[in-house]
């Protein structure tokens, strides 16, 4: 598992270490892994370190003293280390003496080395940084940004891009952030590296060991699962099982003018490891030409039978039988995801009161209409706005996007991100399938926030699997759940 830790806490736990051992010693690890993942980079792109030219733009704190220090290291390998000080009166007089004697020098000009440059260390603000990039340094970052777009030179953030947010992942402005081929963080992950718009600008990760891990609280503020950690939660059949010991899941889904969400809604439950899919509402008779093996009943869903979870609200549209459905629903006492057209009929009263499991899975702009916010706000502080739907409604909340983010009610809980999207999901029905898959796990047993992380883990893995970089449609991505789950837990799970 990955874990993010927020600024505070990572400065808590650096101080908590820096107490323990000589003075700079920290910032000498920190250096140190720094300046081997930038001579592998420019092995990778030369084959040799030496004669290489490197630019190291530095800002006034620790940050600079890294990128300085980590430009001595490859100096003294035969670099050329041209360093471009932002802040000339406060860069770090140590890390600054140390290239100086190995060699390196001040540049008078940034865009004259730039124009030479084969790799470029942003030491600029951050971890520490707010706000965005001075005025001053945006014009040297555009000039990077020039020269990388024609794939010219190779961007390495140190510990995290400057311009972004660490805490949050939001981004004030493209314009006045660095945009990284790959960031070098020190001793843990933060959560702005693994959520968007700020991870798009942080590139390939590298963590670097610096020895904080002890001194970091056991429970972190966000974290990310992999393979290993979803295939314990995923549920298998035993010797005993029936159809109905594995859980049976209701989808109430589909309209007369949205046939196909019930349609998809039901082919991701199916996919899901529940041992049956109960179906309810108008689009019986497209459900069955598709899945003959779907239990359908016209509705209401109290008379459908029993089920352990409910999914409720892909394509229902907005009448009142669509309304009545999201109430009913929410009046039992099987854990619920409600999705789509049923969050229109969601509010904090009738959600808050229930005793089992309740999941919502909005994307941006449903979760804007939910908390009464602007749109841009959700997909700007992805972060926020997913803590604030699980805390306002009491449930767990699912914020889909470029990079999936589960809440729990429970605010300790950390939040958790998914590694494994595509671009590719931006497409109709894909939201489809991923309630229905995330419902079928809901009736085997798992918690809401369980049943929606490896739910969407899997779904973003599955469509991964079937583009193979190429559009991909709902449907396929339905499909090719089978070979993400055999991915997931081994040929043999």
């Amino acid at each position: 598992m990955r874990t993010a830790y927020s600024v505070e806490t990572v400065r808590n736990a650096e101080r908590e270490l820096m107490a323990r051992l000589p003075e700079g010693a920290l910032m000498q690890r920190a250096a140190a892994g720094l300046a081997a993942a930038c001579a592998g980079l420019l092995k990778d792109l030369l084959g040799r370190v030496y004669g290489a030219r490197v630019v190291l733009l530095v800002g006034s704190g620790d940050n600079g003293g890294d990128a300085l220090y980590a430009g001595a290291r490859l100096a003294r390998r035969g670099a050329g280390v041209a360093a471009v000080l932002l802040a000339p009166d406060r860069a770090h007089t140590g890390g600054l003496k140390a290239l100086l004697g190995a060699g390196g020098r001040v540049a008078d000009d940034p865009y004259e080395v730039l124009a030479a440059a084969d790799l470029v260390v942003d030491g600029i603000t951050g971890i520490g940084g707010h706000g965005g990039l001075r005025p001053d340094a945006v014009p040297v970052v555009r000039a990077v940004h020039d020269k990388q777009r024609a794939d010219a030179v190779i961007v390495v953030a140190v510990d995290l891009p400057s311009g972004v947010e660490a805490d949050s992942g939001e981004v004030e402005s493209a314009e006045r952030a660095v945009r990284a081929d790959a960031t070098v963080t020190f001793g843990a992950y933060k959560p702005g590296l693994l959520i968007d718009p700020a991870r798009e600008h942080a590139g390939a990760l590298r963590l670097v060991d610096i020895g904080l891990a002890p001194h970091l609280p056991s429970v972190p503020d966000l974290e990310a699962l992999q393979h290993a950690d979803v295939a314990r939660l995923l549920p298998a059949p035993t010797a005993e099982s029936d159809k109905y010991r594995r859980g049976v899941v209701g989808v109430v889904a589909g309209s007369a003018r949205y046939p196909g969400a019930a349609v998809l809604a039901v082919s991701g439950a199916l996919r899901g490891g529940a041992g049956a899919v109960r179906y309810v509402g108008p689009g019986s008779e497209a459900v069955l030409a598709r899945f003959p093996e779907t239990l359908v009943h016209e509705g209401p869903p109290a008379e459908a039978g029993r089920v352990q979870a409910w999914v409720v609200g892909p394509g229902l549209g907005e009448g009142s039988w669509a309304r009545s459905a999201v109430a009913e629903v929410l009046a039992s006492d099987v854990p619920v995801l409600v999705d789509a057209d049923g969050l229109r009929h969601v509010t904090p009263e009738a959600v808050r009161p229930r005793t089992a499991g309740t999941l919502l899975t909005p994307h941006a702009g449903e979760a804007a209409a939910l908390l009464s916010v602007p749109r841009a706000e959700v997909e700007a502080g992805r972060l926020a706005a997913v803590r604030e739907l699980a805390a306002r409604y009491g449930v767990t909340a699912l914020l889909k996007g470029s990079t999936t983010l589960v809440a729990a009610p429970d605010p300790s809980a950390p939040v958790r991100v998914n590694p494994t999207g595509t671009p590719w999901l931006a497409t109709a029905g894909s939201g489809d399938v991923l309630s229905g898959l995330a419902g079928s796990l809901l009736a085997t047993g798992l918690p809401a926030r369980d049943a929606a992380s490896a739910a969407a883990y899997l779904h973003g893995l599955a469509a991964r699997l079937a583009s193979h970089g190429a559009p991909v449609a709902a449907d396929d991505v339905a499909a090719a759940v089978g070979e993400a789950w055999r991915n997931v837990v081994g040929d043999g799970g």
